[in-house]
């Protein structure tokens, strides 16, 4: 089972250019899937699909960037989001409680999508009634292997001015939740517009980057009241990731959609090393 995951698309950045450049970047990384093989058997979008929430035309938009992505797209809400624009285009997405949150039920993997939004907050939240919503979901299936997909990593990420507080309310309110299960395979996040593994609440916490524009990787604290000039948005190559769940354990691969320069290619000079480490595997 290979899962494809975007995040943080940010469309409307430019709000009245359907071309934006946002746009061109996520239409190249939806061309690389769709290129892979083998071909993800599903895309997780974690949130940020719009750069303002409330303007329908970007999720407009989004329809139609992915009305001919050929598996089926999973959504989460990110703090650019609106669950209302969302949802009038996407009113096949479940909800529960006023929340974009569900369950994915039809694969090996069970995915459980969260909703962390607070709309007019930047940081995630994680009330009680998505919290019910979340311990039910996980006693239906207490054996089942299960991958939590959110957008806020609820972890002190090293990035000073793109982090949450690790003793927020609802960052222990969620952990408490977690650490309590054996059965969580992995998280996969979004938010931070790079690419992030950690260990949290007994679990592997995957961060994917961005297809906008990535943040700029530096790990200096930061003075909410001393500008220094640094460095904070950078325009590196549009992101994603791939997440192959074997069956025994979900590994993370992170990639571009940026051209790669050919060094070698699989062809007879290269036949015996491939030879090779195939019968090694074989004998191990």
């Amino acid at each position: 089972m290979l899962i494809a995951q975007i995040t943080d698309i940010h469309l409307g950045f430019e709000p009245n250019n359907p071309a934006e450049f946002n746009r061109k970047r996520l239409d190249k990384v939806l061309a690389r899937l769709v290129a892979t093989n083998p071909r993800p058997d599903m895309l997780i979008v974690s949130g940020d699909m719009a750069d303002t929430g409330d303007d329908s035309a970007s999720y407009k938009r989004l329809r139609s960037a992915l009305s001919q992505f050929p598996v089926p797209t999973y959504f989460c809400m990110g703090n650019h989001d609106s669950r209302g624009a969302f949802t009038r285009y996407f009113p096949h997405i479940p909800t529960a409680d006023g929340f974009v949150q569900y369950a994915v039920d039809d694969w090996p993997l069970r995915i459980l999508v969260l909703d962390t939004l607070e709309e007019g907050r930047h940081s995630g939240n994680f009330c009680e009634t998505r919290a019910a919503w979340l311990r039910a979901r996980l006693a239906e299936a207490p054996d089942k292997p299960t991958l939590i997909v959110l957008h806020h990593p609820p972890i002190d990420s090293g990035l000073s001015w793109m982090t949450e507080n690790p003793e927020a309310e609802w960052v222990l309110r969620l952990r408490t939740i977690l650490e309590a299960q054996d059965n969580i395979v992995a998280m996969v996040a979004g938010h931070l517009h790079r690419p992030v593994m950690t260990q949290w609440a007994g679990t592997r916490l995957m961060v994917c980057p961005s297809t906008a524009p990535q943040v700029a990787l530096d790990l200096a604290a930061i003075d909410p009241d001393k500008p220094d000039g640094r460095a904070m948005i950078v325009a590196d190559a549009p992101g994603y990731a791939l997440h192959l769940w074997n069956g025994a354990s979900l590994v993370s691969h992170f990639d571009s959609a940026e051209e790669h320069t050919v060094l070698a290619r699989y062809e007879p000079a290269l036949q015996p090393l491939v030879q090779m480490l195939a019968a090694e595997r074989a004998i191990d």
